[in-house]
């Protein structure tokens, strides 16, 4: 089964909730996850040259990189139980879909605050944690 890597701001309360609900909602390990400010984090943003513009998640599947809304939707058409059904919205055209997610985005640390530094997995976490 392959894997894909979830790139996430690490210092986001919003983002690390979400991340935690995926682990919680991906029993199989699916995802593999880093922060956007961890060495892995630099190195696949360097890579595939994405910009430190990019809001907060990217999904690297396939040889290929999604973000915004897009990434949203494909990583909860792999969730279990009934999130994959929320897979349908991808029909919402994309301008409208990303507009809301980067209204999200922009207000993600007045609404849930932000960490002085990037979440620490558990022990049974950690090996889903890229370094």
């Amino acid at each position: 089964m392959m894997k894909r890597i979830i790139l996430f701001d690490g210092v986001c309360n919003f983002c690390n909730w979400n991340v935690q609900f995926i682990i919680h909602h991906d029993p199989k390990a699916f995802f593999l996850f880093a922060p956007l400010q961890s060495d892995a984090g630099q190195r696949l943003q360097q890579k595939h040259h994405i910009s430190l513009e990019e809001d907060s998640i990217v999904l690297f599947e396939n040889g290929q990189y999604y973000t915004h809304s897009t990434a949203i939707f494909k990583i909860v058409r792999r969730l279990n139980g009934l999130y994959p059904i929320l897979y349908v919205l991808i029909i919402i055209p994309k301008p409208i879909r990303d507009y809301l997610y980067r209204f999200i985005a922009r207000n993600r640390y007045n609404w849930f605050g932000k960490s002085n530094s990037c979440m620490i997995p558990s022990h049974k976490d950690k090996a889903r944690f890229l370094q």
